[in-house]
């Protein structure tokens, strides 16, 4: 298990979360393999794919940083650690997730959309969080939150392309979740669109 802060800092460093969102665990392995070869080093498997703990034994020891989204409950951020989830993203901030990531020394990303969830969220140890769904805001909601709340780091996810990343990576964004688009590119071009796609990613991150 990597230490909390270096998986902090591999996310910090990598700056896009590839959310993997596949109708069953072949598709989403086969976008996840394909977006680690374009050169993303962050994953998040999320638990709307169905068996997606062979997501996580297909991943693991990639070269990735492989975490579970839209985990829902203890049990499944339980589940998702014994499956080698190394951080963990939930749509909404829950404090039993937290207990169960605290008790395990792992990074827990909750989707807040309020000032409150928010300062609920750094309470319980979160040093990064998830504006979920950022599609509702515009990048400048960054600065307004740094505000009365300087020292939290946020990830917009939903919502989130290639054309705006910058945008809210400007306005003091930590790091961006991707996924859609992830997702559409391996439907109409297979992996070798996605592993395109990632690279115009970091193309433009550059």
């Amino acid at each position: 298990m990597i230490p909390k802060m270096e998986v902090y800092q591999q996310i910090l460093d990598a700056k896009i979360v590839a959310v993997i969102r596949g109708k069953d665990a072949e598709e989403a392995i086969a976008v996840a393999e394909a977006a680690v070869a374009g050169g993303l080093t962050a994953i998040e498997l999320t638990y709307t794919t169905p068996n997606v703990s062979r997501v996580f034994e297909k991943l693991a020891g990639s070269q990735a940083l492989i975490g579970a989204g839209t985990v829902l409950d203890a049990e499944t951020a339980r589940h998702a650690l014994l499956h080698g989830a190394e951080f963990v993203v939930s749509p909404s901030f829950n404090s039993e997730i937290a207990k169960v990531c605290n008790r395990y020394n792992v990074p827990y990303l909750p989707g807040c959309m309020t000032i409150k969830e928010m300062v609920e969220a750094t309470e319980w140890g979160c040093d990064i969080l998830k504006l979920f769904p950022a599609n509702g805001f515009e990048p400048s909601f960054i600065g307004s939150v740094n505000g009365p709340l300087p020292k939290v780091r946020i990830m917009p996810t939903g919502g989130i392309n290639i054309k705006n990343m910058n945008a809210w990576l400007d306005a003091g964004a930590v790091a961006v979740g991707i996924g859609t688009d992830l997702t559409k590119a391996h439907r109409s071009s297979g992996e070798q669109g996605v592993t395109q796609l990632v690279e115009d990613y970091l193309k433009e991150l550059a």
